[in-house]
């Protein structure tokens, strides 16, 4: 493993993030994610393995969407100058959408994907060292729908 991923998805992480460092602990932020309201339904993760960029943010974020109703989730991950969310199969909504701390995310529609594989993709991020997972299909976004 490699470095560690500091987690926010509740306001009160701003002053002090969740910090991973195992898959052990992995396993728990997603199981503490699955039990919020959908006004919480995703995480932002960043891992000490990658650099940071000259005014001190990371270069990158990868994000986990879960929705318990419906057993999927999607996944978003910024960095090496692109964006990409995940390419699973068409959803039964019309819109797709999570909501990080309360704040409306619109995803492709054809971003969910499995629980289990929203999982699997959390914990190749963490072990590494800040990746795009490769257990997943990915999805480029074009530069106009960066967010």
């Amino acid at each position: 493993m490699t470095g560690k991923v500091t987690a926010y998805y509740l306001h009160e992480h701003g002053d002090g993030p969740v910090v991973v460092r195992t898959p052990g602990e992995m396993d728990r932020l997603i199981d503490d994610l699955l039990t919020q309201p959908f006004d919480n339904s995703v995480c932002t993760m960043y891992s000490s393995a990658r650099p940071d960029r000259p005014n001190g943010f990371p270069d990158h974020e990868f994000a986990v969407a879960v929705n318990l109703e419906d057993a999927v989730g999607g996944l978003w991950f910024t960095g090496d100058g692109a964006s990409w969310y995940t390419l699973g199969g068409p959803s039964r909504h019309d819109q797709v959408f999570y909501y990080y701390m309360e704040s409306e995310r619109d995803f492709p529609h054809d971003s969910e994907i499995p629980l289990d594989l929203v999982r699997q993709a959390a914990q190749e991020f963490l072990v590494t060292g800040g990746q795009r997972p490769t257990c997943v299909s990915w999805q480029r976004m074009p530069p106009s729908d960066l967010a």
